[in-house]
């Protein structure tokens, strides 16, 4: 539990919570609402809810996916030791990213931000670019023809729209 306590603390809160406030106290650009008014101030507050909602979500569940399925964390120094292909990895490949991006995202709309919708840009193409360059060798590296066909039949950013069933779960 404690390594992925250590894990979610180094990464996704770094990168959700503290860069934004870093952003957020050396900036102090923040304009609630965008300075729009009712009730286009309330829906953009709604719409930055909702993202950081999806994108908690996301983060949970593939954690809990790490720990249980893959006996891992999140962390590239703490790896899973089995390759995750259930849940919501049998739609999109990077959920752990799309749900920090959303995160950001949310937090950006509902604060008025634009340091922080910046700081969503730069992460996810930074994560555009370390992806394929860096973890997905690593991947096939360690899973070998099984990540292969994951890979081949699950989208890196864009969910599929039904689950892709793997191999050995085929009826």
């Amino acid at each position: 539990m404690l390594r992925h306590v250590a894990a979610i603390l180094a990464l996704p809160f770094m990168v959700t919570i503290v860069i934004p406030a870093v952003l957020i106290t050396q900036t102090q650009a923040v304009y609630p609402g965008w300075d729009a008014l009712f009730p286009l101030n309330m829906l953009l507050y709604i719409l930055g809810l909702l993202l950081i909602g999806v994108g908690l979500l996301l983060v949970l569940m593939t954690v809990g996916l790490f720990a249980t399925v893959g006996q891992g964390t999140l962390a590239p120094w703490d790896p899973t030791q089995r390759l995750v292909v259930i849940g919501i990895y049998r739609y999109v490949r990077n959920p752990m990213i799309s749900g920090v991006f959303a995160i950001l995202l949310g937090e950006g709309v509902m604060l008025g931000s634009l340091p922080v919708l910046s700081w969503a840009l730069i992460f996810i193409v930074i994560n555009m670019i370390y992806i394929p360059l860096s973890e997905e060798p690593g991947l096939h590296a360690r899973f070998g023809a099984d990540y292969d066909d994951y890979a081949h039949n699950v989208p890196r950013w864009l969910p599929r729209r039904s689950p892709w069933t793997p191999p050995a779960t085929r009826g």
